[in-house]
């Protein structure tokens, strides 16, 4: 077995054993969970098994008064946080075409104080792919080629997609919305609910978003065709090298009775929202390196004052990650 990167070591053992913990246990065993992500959309050795394209950048974040409020995190404190940052494309391909009606990913890690770590994965979207690990394997699993086709079989796609009408929320999404300009003008929601305990341990449940703060472009499909597959990197780069790129943290804010527990459900238009403070991109890397390529984003990796839901896809996502990062790990990992 190859040797794994010294340096890469302590973020396995910290995903190995969140992975342990009977909070991340999912009901679908987790190497199933990752074998038939690989049958579908293919393995790529060294990268990631989903968000296979992408690119490290780094930045900080400023919390707001409102932030502070709502919860003790030091994030919030109001003093700048680094923080390293990956965007990617959604999909296990690393050539994956950037000019696609397709997910967009921003990952974070927050370098907090005394050696705190908040993670998050946030996705273009504000529904995730299915409402349950059982749904999201079951969703896969019918997307599986057939071994004479080399396809997947219209009717069994067709069949669990008529039973789980929530598997197909996320691509009418990405079918209504333009192929996105740039990472840095596209909004990324955690699509999770989250608690903000503040300093009287009254607990503060949303949703995220970051909004771009220069507003959301698009590109037509002539303007997508002439970018061509290859164009998000460069275009960060650039957009960064003039000017950080900048998103404000938003939370809308949940009323009883809004689901809480499910990630295809995104909370009723028209909920408060409120803004936590102010992420900045300030600098891209210039290839394939940089500090993202170690880090496996966990989004249950949380600081002291913010709570996970009890989502069953956010307890679940770690254990598969583990398992992904081992292999990638093994294979030599790559951006």
């Amino acid at each position: 077995m190859p040797r794994l990167p010294t340096a890469a070591l302590p973020a396995l053992a910290v995903v190995a054993s969140l992975a342990a913990a009977p909070a991340a246990q999912a009901q679908v065993d987790p190497t199933r969970m990752v074998d038939t992500f690989e049958a579908v959309n293919g393995k790529f050795d060294g990268f990631r098994r989903s968000g296979a394209k992408g690119l490290c950048a780094t930045g900080e974040f400023v919390g707001s008064a409102e932030g502070r409020r709502l919860s003790t995190s030091s994030a919030f404190s109001g003093r700048p946080v680094p923080v390293v940052v990956r965007f990617s494309v959604g999909g296990a391909n690393p050539n994956a075409p950037d000019n696609a009606r397709s997910q967009r990913n921003l990952a974070l890690q927050f370098d907090l104080p005394g050696g705190e770590t908040w993670q998050q994965g946030n996705i273009s979207a504000p529904v995730f792919g299915a409402a349950t690990p059982e749904q999201f394997i079951g969703r896969l699993e019918s997307l599986r080629p057939d071994p004479a086709t080399r396809a997947p079989d219209p009717a069994r796609v067709k069949a669990f997609a008529d039973a789980n009408p929530e598997v197909l929320l996320q691509g009418r999404w990405f079918a209504s919305q333009p192929v996105p300009a740039s990472f840095a003008t596209t909004p990324y929601w955690g699509v999770h609910a989250f608690g903000f305990v503040d300093a009287r341990g009254a607990t503060t449940w949303g949703k995220w978003v970051f909004e771009p703060v220069g507003g959301v472009q698009g590109l037509g499909d002539d303007e997508a065709k002439a970018k061509g597959p290859n164009f998000l990197a460069a275009d960060l780069r650039s957009r960064v090298a003039a000017a950080p790129a900048v998103f404000d943290f938003n939370l809308q804010l949940a009323e009883p009775g809004d689901r809480l527990d499910s990630a295809v459900t995104p909370l009723p238009e028209g909920r408060r929202k409120v803004t936590l403070g102010q992420l900045r991109i300030t600098a891209v890397s210039p290839d394939a390196s940089g500090p993202c390529v170690g880090v496996t984003y966990i989004p249950t990796v949380l600081p002291k004052g913010v709570v996970a839901s009890a989502d069953p896809m956010l307890a679940a996502r770690a254990a598969p990650y583990a398992v992904s990062l081992g292999r990638r790990l093994g294979e030599g990992a790559r951006q």
